[in-house]
């Protein structure tokens, strides 16, 4: 069914009624008899800060809004056109579709049963690892052309099956106005992302952006473990992922602080240069911006390690880095009886009560005919010597 008109560059076209995402600012919707676009519609006015971004960021065109060939989708959903009302009122703007089944949040790549699900023959560690790269690639292009994400999460980044990236909620991007240097900030952070100062409400930075791009790596590469997870030993409460970021209290530095959650991947399946990251990152580099390892450190630990991956041989999905002797994930099955990558081993169904009860007839029966051929031979033999 049919939903809004709006206008596209003086263009009316009809959105779907129904949205294909929505959150508590905006909801976004596809257009009817054009699957390649969508049309993300604030649900309050935007205001004129919003429009003159958007109209500014019309202007733009950063390298990482255009595809590195063509088999490559860009890395940033960059807005293509307004969307306006019938009295050229302000409601939000179009983008480029990036959903299922072609591109899958970011996030689905964390459990093994999504993974499964939307990458059944190719979400390995390997896979993983390359999808890492990605992100860090995206990221240190964003920086190369002075725009900060801001927002980054696992919920606004899409991976596609060959393992490329795209950012989605390009409007809350921070950026300085190429002409006149008017900052546009970013307003919106995911609390599980944030580092401490962005939590209290600091600006966004290249420097906030390094400490989520740490995050989403160590998760990627740990099949989906949140490095600051777990409760500490000396906290009152039930702690959350964004109180132990602000006491800067994580299990990859100090696992002793921690209870940590049971089915936890040890750090160790890190490659040292990339654990050394993470540490750094979520040890001193918590509170002190300028420890964080930037995206060109993590681009570079991460394509060292992508031509060294090993593979298993014993099993499907195990692949590995190369600092490990033996696969790791058939260590973890063998402890934990948990695949991280495959599914179950199917069991042999066992026979029904019935069919049971009909094998042990048939054996019985089998029984009573050597029994009685072993009788009548005797019998034989008995009436043949008598008879001699």
């Amino acid at each position: 069914m049919s939903g809004l008109t709006v206008f596209l560059d003086g263009k009316p076209v009809t959105l779907a009624e129904l949205p294909l995402k929505g959150g508590g600012q905006a909801a976004v919707f596809p257009v009817v008899g054009d699957a390649g676009i969508v049309v993300k519609l604030y649900r309050e006015p935007p205001g004129l800060d919003q429009e003159r971004r958007l109209m500014r960021m019309l202007t733009m065109s950063p390298l990482a809004a255009r595809p590195t060939d063509v088999s490559q989708p860009p890395e940033l959903a960059w807005p293509t056109a307004l969307a306006r009302g019938p009295q050229g009122e302000f409601l939000g703007y179009a983008m480029r579709r990036f959903g299922e089944p072609r591109h899958v949040q970011l996030i689905g790549l964390f459990t093994r049963a999504q993974r499964l699900k939307l990458f059944p023959d190719r979400a390995d560690w390997r896979f993983l690892l390359g999808v890492a790269w990605n992100l860090a690639f995206m990221t240190a292009r964003m920086h190369y052309d002075n725009l900060v994400i801001g927002d980054f999460s696992s919920s606004n980044v899409v991976v596609d099956a060959n393992g490329f990236v795209t950012f989605l909620d390009c409007d809350s991007i921070a950026f300085n106005d190429p002409v006149s240097g008017e900052l546009f900030p970013c307003l919106m952070h995911t609390t599980d992302y944030s580092s401490p100062e962005r939590q209290a409400g600091g600006p966004a930075t290249r420097a906030t952006d390094d400490f989520a791009l740490a995050v989403l790596v160590y998760q990627l590469l740990t099949a989906g473990n949140h490095p600051f997870g777990g409760v500490p030993h000396d906290s009152a409460s039930e702690s959350t992922v964004k109180d132990n970021i602000a006491a800067s209290c994580s299990y990859v530095v100090r696992p002793e602080l921690v209870v940590i959650p049971r089915g936890t991947i040890d750090p160790s399946v890190l490659p040292p240069e990339l654990l050394t990251l993470a540490r750094a990152a979520f040890g001193p580099g918590v509170h002190a911006p300028a420890a964080r390892p930037p995206a060109e450190a993590w681009l570079r630990a991460l394509d060292k390690e992508r031509s060294l991956v090993r593979v298993c041989q014993n099993r499907p999905l195990h692949t590995y880095g190369s600092h490990l002797t033996s696969c790791p994930w058939c260590t973890r099955v063998a402890v934990t009886g948990h695949d991280v990558f495959n599914g179950p081993v199917p069991v042999p169904v066992p026979d029904a009560p019935g069919q049971q009860e009909q094998t042990g007839a048939a054996a019985w029966a089998k029984a009573l005919k050597v029994a009685l051929l072993i009788v009548v031979v005797v019998i034989l033999i008995v009436i043949a010597t008598h008879a001699k």
